[in-house]
């Protein structure tokens, strides 16, 4: 394995070891690439990899859910107030929070999405600000979840991985296409096209840079709307949760 990589990994794919090698002989990068328990092949960057730069970014490592993370919420119930049979609890989670590629809901405030989130550099279309809204409070598809969870106290807990949705991940394709634009301009030479940079005080990085932060806010406020709508269901279906 390469000097520049330190990896945490008791099992892992040869072409993520490969692909995190790559992408540690990158000229922006500083110190080594770690890759976590979790590492596998991505786009251009391994997924679970921590990469520090200088000076620049490399869109393809940041990841193309803008935003993905977790939340969870502990409520006041404990394991002996749930019911036996939680299905009509999943039925109705399930209702009030679409989930799977292209689901939404069938309505939404593009207002109050901005006002929470900011606005991106990239002007959008009719299309992709409606999509983007409706797609507010939704889980998405892959390994995204909802759960009804139990901590060692028997507390109940809602948790929630999801991230930026369709609109994050059109965000993260067109800054990584912007790299490698960037990197064709300057007659950069890149092992793989996938890990072009952009580089800090060039337009390109200030428009990625307010593209990203813009996703983030919204992978951050559809989870907020998640566990509030779960919340809420709970509330009707199982007393007294606070």
């Amino acid at each position: 394995m390469s000097s520049g990589v330190i990896n945490f990994a008791s099992e892992i794919d040869p072409e993520a070891l490969r692909q995190a090698e790559r992408t540690s002989r990158l000229p922006v990068v500083f110190g080594h690439v770690a890759l976590m328990p979790d590492a596998h092949v991505g786009i251009g960057a391994t997924v679970g990899s921590v990469i520090a730069t200088k000076e620049a970014i490399i869109p393809a490592a940041v990841g193309v859910d803008i935003g993905c993370g977790m939340a969870a919420l502990r409520t006041t119930l404990l394991a002996a107030d749930l019911p036996s049979d939680l299905s009509h609890l999943l039925r109705a989670v399930a209702a009030a929070i679409p989930a799977g590629v292209g689901m939404a809901h069938e309505s939404g405030d593009i207002a109050e999405v901005y006002r929470y989130a900011g606005r991106p550099a990239t002007e959008l279309t009719d299309k992709q600000e409606k999509t983007m809204t409706n797609q507010w409070g939704t889980l998405g598809s892959g390994n995204h979840f909802l759960e009804v969870s139990l901590s060692e106290d028997q507390s109940v807990w809602l948790l929630i991985h999801s991230g930026s949705r369709g609109i994050g991940n059109q965000l993260a394709m067109r800054a990584i296409q912007s790299a490698r634009d960037f990197a064709d301009r300057r007659g950069v030479h890149l092992e793989d096209p996938n890990l072009a940079y952009l580089e800090e005080g060039t337009p390109e990085f200030d428009r990625y840079w307010t593209d990203l932060t813009f996703a983030q806010k919204y992978a951050f406020g559809n989870r907020e709307r998640m566990l509030a709508a779960a919340q809420r269901v709970m509330r009707r279906h199982i007393p007294p949760l606070g």
